[in-house]
C-alpha cells in the first residue's frame, strides 16, 4: 500500500468491459511529507476520491483487483481509501516511532 495525491481523472470511451462503470483517476505517490516520489499511475476509484486529495492505493496488480470486489479485472492500481491525517513522530536522532 501507498500514500498517493490525485492529480488528475482520465476519461476513456472505450474500456475492458469490466471497468464499465469504474472511475479512472491519475495519482502521485508521495513521501511521508508530501513530496512526490517515482512515477505517477493510474488507478481505479472505489472510494469517491477527487483530484488534490491525499489517498490510499494499493499497487500490486490481484491485490488490487481483489479490493475492488473485481477479481478478473486487468487492474494494476486501487484506490482503497481517502487520507485524512497522516501523524508521524520523531525522537531526537530523527528515528520515526508510533504514536
Amino acid at each position: 500500500m501507498q500514500i498517493a495525491r490525485v492529480i488528475g481523472t482520465v476519461v476513456a470511451t472505450q474500456k475492458h468491459r469490466t471497468f464499465e462503470g469504474a472511475k479512472l483517476l491519475l495519482v502521485q505517490p508521495v513521501t511521508l511529507d508530501d513530496r512526490p516520489t517515482g512515477a505517477a499511475v493510474l488507478a481505479v476509484d472505489s472510494v469517491g476520491a477527487g483530484v488534490h486529495e491525499k489517498v490510499l492505493v494499493v499497487i500490486e496488480g490481484r491485490a488490487a483487483g481483489d479490493a475492488l470486489g473485481r477479481k478478473a479485472a486487468p487492474v494494476d492500481a486501487a484506490i482503497i481509501g481517502i487520507v485524512d491525517q497522516v501523524d508521524v513522530h520523531e525522537d531526537a536522532a530523527g528515528v520515526m516511532s508510533r504514536p
